[in-house]
């Protein structure tokens, strides 16, 4: 682990050094990926400065326990290396849990969609109960939710909703809720009273920034057409809505919230930038998910994840076989704890990961 520290540390003085270089400050794209580079070490440095500095306390007291001949001062000296063999201790594990390996894209805004999935006018309404949860979840947190694009369902809910998430660690947090959410309940539209199953789908995915994606104008073919959607007097009469699509991958990205052309192609370019940057995101996704339990692959959104209960009142998650009996509170937006479980689930087989390098 010391060896680990100290390649660490040198790398972040060397970080450190490049930051003040003009030909490094002039590169705006390098400059900012070096300074958040900077910025994620900061922990793991400090941490280890304090690690060294409580290692050579202890050389020091054991010296004197060896060559002190005053029995006093050697009690002192006894406590003393007590107190700093416990604080080492506690300081390792403290290490160990920084020296996890983190996902980059942690702390990036998120992009999600949300589609129903078998179990037709019930499956819109349900993805519109997940949304209405994750707008208060959201809220909760004190992130800010932007709709993107919406079809509603015929009966209510939507058919798919597609909204960005701004915060602090949205990704990081959201990005366990991609996969199949599954409800066993009975539909309004059942008359015999008999539970149905139905589902819709969940993807979360990191937002892409600017310098994450080059996409070339010659690239992208844009289309406007008039708005179909909630948005006043300015629906149906306006070209506001706008939808790219990119001509190498074939991605096709519509967006018409927002009344103004301009917000819906800023809108629409961020969620096309993340959908490119998703095809080459989805090969490190494909590949954790063949180790870890708690996430899903992008290419594997069947997945069945969670299933909401209602008869029973429960929800279970099916990663890590929890089972909660607060399905009211949950849909209402309380889901942290199911959130805390995963990430405490992950970072245990992070943790077996890092140990057996």
């Amino acid at each position: 682990m010391l060896e680990k520290l100290k390649e660490i540390y040198n790398r972040y003085k060397e970080i450190e050094q490049l930051m003040s270089d003009p030909e490094v400050t002039s590169d705006t794209k390098r400059f900012i990926k070096l300074s958040k580079d900077y910025k994620d070490l900061q922990p793991i440095v400090d941490a280890y400065l304090k690690y060294d500095d409580i290692l050579s306390n202890i050389e020091t007291s054991k010296e004197i326990l060896n060559k002190e001949k005053d029995e006093e001062f050697k009690e002192m000296a006894k406590e003393e290396l007590n107190s700093l063999n416990e604080e080492k201790g506690k300081l390792e594990e403290h290490i160990k849990y920084l020296l996890i390996p983190k996902d980059p894209q942690d702390k990036k805004n998120a992009i999600v969609e949300i589609r129903a999935g078998t179990g037709g006018d019930e499956a819109s309404i349900f993805a519109g109960d997940l949304y209405r949860m994750y707008t208060r979840y959201i809220e909760n947190r004190g992130w800010t939710i932007e709709p993107v694009n919406d079809t509603e369902g015929t009966v209510g809910g939507f058919k798919e909703i597609v909204f960005n998430v701004k915060g602090e660690n949205v990704y990081g947090q959201l990005k366990y809720e991609s996969g199949v959410h599954r409800v066993q309940r009975v539909p309004k539209t059942e008359t015999q009273g008999r539970v149905h199953t139905s589902a819709a789908s969940v993807v979360v995915l990191p937002e892409a920034e600017e310098f994450d994606v080059e996409i070339k104008d010659s690239d992208i073919r844009k289309d406007t057409f008039c708005s179909s959607g909630p948005g006043g007097q300015s629906v149906n009469t306006t070209y506001s809505a706008i939808r790219l699509t990119h001509i190498p991958t074939g991605i096709v990205v519509s967006c018409q919230d927002e009344k103004s052309q301009f917000k819906n192609l800023d809108k629409a370019m961020r969620v096309l930038r993340t959908r490119i940057f998703e095809m080459e995101y989805s090969k490190y996704l494909n590949d954790i998910a063949t180790k870890r339990k708690t996430m899903v692959s992008t290419g594997d959104r069947s997945a069945k994840i969670r299933t909401y209960n209602f008869p029973q009142g429960r929800v279970t998650d099916h990663r890590i076989n929890l089972t909660l009996f607060s399905l009211n509170n949950i849909m209402n937006g309380d889901i942290q704890e199911i959130i805390d479980a995963l990430q405490v689930a992950e970072n245990a087989e992070l943790m077996k990961e890092t140990i057996g390098e």
